[in-house]
């Protein structure tokens, strides 16, 4: 099978003395369009339509459209099945996650989506109920028979019920938000730096030390802000309060809001995602503790929602964008050159968002 044939489409043209492969007067037959009509068209080689049509660099902006356009006017679709043959490619890279609920699962998927769009790669998810090894290793069976070249996985290795965590010998992974870095190439928010900016954002606005509001205790990204948090006030000599533990929801933000209200000395709250912000502001305001003149609270993710809260919440950043990029860059480095990657992490900066909801005590 030729890879650079269409799959079953077909461009019509006039039959020999008015006759089609049936011989019937003045009908139409018909054949199949391959690269070289394409090329033909667009007035390229067939090498600079096997590159468009393969997703491959090399080709200019205005070129590619030519050749785009001559396909679509031609109707010529490549094979990706014969292809994959051919090449041992079949331009597919599996996603497998614990969640698409949580904002960064979604965020990211959506960004690994676009930017494997943009190399010419589709994705395949599949998203995993219950965090066991067993499940684990059905979602990568069903990978390999859904023929996928590489797999991101967005997980907490150690969420899951083994000790020690082996993904199937020869599959190409990056792992997202994970601290199995010294097993696997893992790319992540600096869940650390975010969190010390928050802290450090609040001290020096005056604040004598900050309340937290943390995450769930089995989350990586929530064991890292806690740590960070607690780290920046021991360092600068300032009390540490017992952190309220949240769990994401909103609804364990205004649970833990209602706590701190009653607490004259709280200023200044970090809570670890912008949801459980959003339940301390509805808290604060109940219990008629103004935000920021009473208290400050600083959230993290910046949800397109979080400059609409009352007031504006201050927030870290993460660049979701960035690191479904740098997801995709590395299983194509792994795919295209068979280079597994030595495990490591690769954090993505984050930036503190100042808005309304932070200012100084009194203030």
């Amino acid at each position: 099978m030729d890879p650079d044939e269409p799959e079953g489409r077909v461009a019509p043209t006039t039959g020999g003395a008015g006759r089609d492969g049936t011989g019937v007067p003045g009908g139409r037959r018909k054949q199949r369009v391959s690269m070289a009509d394409v090329a033909e068209l667009a007035g390229v080689s067939s090498q600079t339509v096997s590159r468009v049509s393969n997703g491959r660099p090399g080709v200019i902006g205005s070129t590619r459209e030519q050749v785009l356009a001559a396909m679509r006017e031609l109707g010529y679709r490549p094979n990706s099945a014969a292809r994959a043959l051919r090449y041992g490619r079949f331009n597919t890279i599996g996603v497998i996650l614990f969640s698409l609920s949580s904002t960064g699962s979604s965020r990211t998927v959506e960004a690994i989506a676009t930017h494997a769009a943009a190399e010419g790669y589709a994705i395949t998810l599949i998203p995993i109920d219950v965090a066991t090894q067993d499940n684990v290793l059905g979602a990568f069976t069903r990978m390999g028979e859904l023929a996928v070249d590489a797999v991101i996985v967005i997980m907490e290795i150690h969420l899951l019920d083994t000790s020690t965590v082996q993904l199937p010998p020869g599959v190409h992974v990056v792992v997202v938000d994970s601290d199995a870095g010294d097993r696997y190439c893992v790319v992540d928010t600096d869940q650390a730096d975010g969190a010390r900016k928050a802290v450090r954002h609040l001290l020096d606005l005056g604040h004598r030390t900050v309340w937290h509001v943390t995450g769930p205790e089995s989350s990586y990204a929530a064991q890292r802000r806690g740590q960070a948090w607690r780290a920046v006030l021991a360092e600068a000599g300032r009390p540490v309060p017992a952190p309220l533990h949240g769990d994401w929801s909103a609804e364990s933000g205004h649970a833990a809001g209602l706590l701190l209200a009653e607490v004259p000395e709280c200023t200044a709250v970090f809570a670890a995602n912008d949801q459980m912000a959003l339940g301390l502001l509805r808290a604060f305001h109940e219990r008629r503790r103004s935000v920021p003149a009473d208290i400050s609270v600083v959230g993290f993710d910046d949800t397109a929602d979080a400059p609409f809260f009352i007031p504006p919440l201050t927030t870290v950043h993460q660049d979701f964008a960035e690191v479904g990029r740098r997801c995709v860059q590395r299983v194509l480095r792994q795919i295209r050159t068979g280079d597994d990657s030595r495990p490591g992490t690769d954090l993505v900066p984050t930036r503190l968002v100042v808005r309304g909801s932070t200012a100084p005590p009194g203030g």
